[in-house]
């Protein structure tokens, strides 16, 4: 039996997956946890043999949980479900160690593919992401966020978001000051003079869907 922990921050998303899952006699939900933070305390409490990890959430993230939980047991297999589908989200998650990346507007058939694939030892690409990723290798296109470090990255997703500065002085645990750096530094890397230009080339380059 496959112990999956889901991890989500919307509790309807979790229950749609926990649905999903229930008719596949080989997958059992050990646990669900609504933010990466709280993934890491469930892994040890719960032993999963997998995590569905979404991408995006307050706190650490998704990207940052799973470079966490992997350095913490390289075992363990971690999926990313998301609606991102555009660079550099995919790389990014599969270079911190993640074996697999669906979208959440995939049927149950394709999340329990992909989490059987990866108890094998395969990696597990949705069709969509696949693409996206193959067209992003060849097209020789300028990708701006990969200038930018794991934590520039986290803080640019906020500013999007809308969060505060102290906000995401708290979150993250930086000095308002240092969050102010980042800001800047955000401002000069990606060309941009203000968080509504920011927010513009974020939803410009997919990473946000604009409907919010």
């Amino acid at each position: 039996m496959t112990r999956v922990l889901l991890v989500d921050d919307h509790q309807l998303v979790r229950a749609g997956i926990n649905r999903l899952l229930a008719d596949a006699e080989d997958i059992s939900v050990v646990g669900e946890a609504g933010s990466g933070e709280e993934a890491l305390r469930l892994v040890t409490s719960e032993r999963p043999d997998v995590v569905l990890m979404d991408v995006h959430m307050p706190g650490i993230g998704g990207l940052e949980a799973t470079r966490k939980l992997l350095r913490a047991d390289p075992e363990l297999r971690v999926i990313a479900l998301t609606v991102h589908v555009s660079e550099p989200y995919p790389s990014s998650l599969l270079e911190a160690g993640a074996m697999g990346y669906v979208t959440k507007g995939c049927d149950e058939r394709e999340i329990v593919r992909a989490i059987r694939t990866v108890m094998r030892g395969e990696r597990y690409l949705g069709a969509d992401i696949a693409q996206r990723m193959a067209i992003a290798g060849l097209d020789g296109a300028d990708k701006p966020f990969e200038k930018l470090s794991r934590r520039e990255m986290q803080v640019m997703m906020m500013i999007t978001e809308g969060h505060r500065p102290q906000e995401i002085s708290d979150r993250l645990n930086l000095s308002p000051k240092t969050v102010s750096t980042y800001r800047h530094r955000l401002y000069e890397k990606l060309g941009v003079s203000n968080d509504v230009a920011l927010t513009r080339l974020v939803i410009r380059y997919g990473l946000v869907d604009e409907s919010g």
